[in-house]
């Protein structure tokens, strides 16, 4: 099990209005995929790990977003690919989730931590089975992903595939693990 996620100091907390409204800006030109705006920003000088009040960080909201040029430019400037938000998700949750095959390659290409899990124990390879994400599902265990991890139930990738629901996944895991249904 994961330690809890760092409390960091939000942006509210020590800035003075005009520069929180250009901070809020830059979270804003990254929900929206300006890569090349953001790109000038880093060469500037702006922090590639900078976090909202939810710590979500530039990363994070441009691999949930589905931003690649965006998320390869803050990779580039030095965005860790495994900071963690508030809720304890890295990027590479953010992605599997979203199911964007891109981001999940660029990200692990960057040094992602295939083995991610959340506070709960759920890898990046578990909630790609819940999802029925079999390309996914191929690409982590290509990557590395532990086919016998568990988390903090129990619960393996291909028991959480069942408990959705999950036919293809499911199927794809069971022959892997060399199952019958």
């Amino acid at each position: 099990m994961q330690d809890p996620p760092e409390k960091h100091t939000t942006a509210a907390e020590t800035l003075d209005p005009e520069t929180l409204a250009f901070v809020q800006s830059v979270f804003d030109l990254v929900r929206r995929g300006e890569a090349e705006r953001l790109g000038t920003l880093l060469a500037q000088g702006l922090p590639p790990d900078l976090r909202n009040e939810r710590g979500d960080s530039l990363l994070m909201l441009a691999s949930y977003h589905g931003h690649l040029e965006t998320a390869r430019q803050l990779l580039r400037y030095g965005a860790d690919p495994d900071l963690r938000n508030d809720q304890g998700q890295t990027p590479l949750l953010g992605a599997v989730f979203k199911g964007d095959v891109p981001m999940v390659e660029l990200l692990l290409a960057e040094g992602a931590d295939v083995e991610s899990a959340g506070p709960d124990g759920r890898t990046a390879l578990m909630m790609a089975a819940m999802f029925n994400r079999t390309a996914l599902v191929e690409l982590l265990l290509a990557r590395g992903a532990n086919l016998q991890a568990r988390d903090v139930r129990g619960l393996s990738a291909l028991d959480a595939a069942r408990a959705m629901g999950a036919p293809d996944t499911t199927a794809q895991l069971q022959k892997l693990l060399g199952q019958t249904s």
